[in-house]
């Protein structure tokens, strides 16, 4: 997929109505996992991504800065994001749990 084309959403687009159930794509635009939930809004906020498992069963949930995804909207209207990590990293992280 070129993203290059895609148009990058603003801080105030930054919203959980926005963000969640968003694919995320790794650096070899790999489908590597998908937001499941915020914590908070605009350009400080947690995005917890849900990686792995097989149609959303055994999937690890793990919180990133909103800073680490490039945010943005396809040719559809279709939001998702881009990063550097890969799906081993993110499995990698400490499992988030909600508190």
């Amino acid at each position: 997929m070129d993203h290059s084309t895609h148009v990058r959403l603003t801080d105030n687009e930054l919203t959980p109505s926005n963000l969640e159930d968003a694919t995320i794509y790794g650096p070899d635009d790999e489908e590597i996992g998908s937001v499941s939930h915020m914590h908070g809004t605009g350009a400080s906020a947690q995005v917890v991504i849900d990686v792995g498992g097989f149609l959303g069963i055994g999937a690890k949930p793990v919180a990133v800065p909103i800073s680490n995804l490039d945010f943005m909207r396809d040719e559809d209207g279709d939001v998702h994001a881009v990063t550097t990590w890969t799906k081993d990293e993110l499995k990698a992280m400490s499992e988030h749990h909600d508190s």
